[in-house]
């Protein structure tokens, strides 16, 4: 069963066409990976997704609901982490997360099982709730949003960056929160920046590119799908800069981006004997 399934999706501001006919689908209980470099549509799809945006053409829905005209209904099953936090300055970290968890649960056994869990995760990504969110650091802002976040009983989270600024070991205890979620039968749709971890924990993988879901699948099936004879299977860090190389043009010209040809030239289908 999808819980979130798009069709031929476009979203255009102005001149820019951010998504231009997505097809993405992601069935309940996995952990999807949506991948791909800055300005490839993958927050648009997500605020499209929440509702924040309304779509220009297309379908998009979660739960089976329409995005747009059900994004209400939608929310009481949704858990969101931005990359960006942008929380009230006057409000404790505390007091933003309680706020949030009320929106859900109010009293009963609900609401005490919240309060267990966001102890639990207060502890473990060691934030501080008592202090005020103007003097939190970028990463603690994201540990607040986090720990709001996974504190609530949903069947999907949209997690759109949502270790940025955060240390390695915190980076840790999300993803071990993630294989936590994953055992209970819920679905994340996980997009970031970190391949290694996508690669650790999603299930299925999709990669957006100017707009369109150029390659998804299992991690295996891309590997196949991409694997040189002779050489090892190649990571999903391979396999995603195989599929951008092409945009980096590499020739003997001095100019601003020879680090970045040096870094895809290794990515980019070798030539073969009489190529010019």
């Amino acid at each position: 069963m999808a819980v979130i399934e798009t069709k031929g999706l476009v979203k255009t501001f102005g001149k820019l066409r951010a998504l231009d006919g997505l097809d993405l689908e992601v069935d309940a209980g996995q952990v999807y990976g949506f991948i791909g470099p800055n300005g490839a549509g993958k927050t648009t799809t997500i605020r499209v997704l929440l509702g924040s945006y309304k779509a220009t053409s297309g379908s998009a829905q979660v739960f089976g609901k329409d995005v747009w005209r059900e994004s209400t209904s939608i929310h009481e099953e949704v858990a969101y982490v931005p990359g960006d936090v942008s929380l009230w300055p006057n409000m404790s970290g505390g007091e933003v997360i309680d706020f949030f968890l009320r929106l859900r649960e109010k009293s009963g056994p609900a609401w005490d099982a919240a309060q267990k869990r966001r102890a639990e995760l207060i502890k473990n990504f060691e934030l501080d709730p008592t202090k005020k969110c103007r003097s939190y650091s970028k990463g603690n802002r994201q540990k607040v949003a986090l720990v709001a976040a996974l504190a609530s009983d949903v069947d999907l989270y949209l997690f759109d960056e949502p270790t940025s600024g955060l240390d390695p070991l915190m980076e840790k205890v999300f993803q071990s929160y993630v294989a936590e979620i994953k055992a209970a039968g819920k679905t994340i749709l996980l997009s970031s920046h970190i391949l290694s971890e996508v690669e650790r924990l999603c299930d299925s993988v999709g990669i957006i590119r100017k707009g369109k879901l150029v390659e998804h699948g299992t991690l295996a099936e891309l590997r196949q799908r991409w694997e040189v004879e002779g050489e090892a299977l190649p990571s999903l860090e391979e396999v995603f800069m195989k599929q951008y190389g092409d945009e980096i043009h590499i020739s003997g010209e001095e100019d601003d981006n020879e680090m970045h040809k040096s870094i895809f030239a290794q990515y980019l289908p070798k030539k073969k004997a009489g190529d010019r």
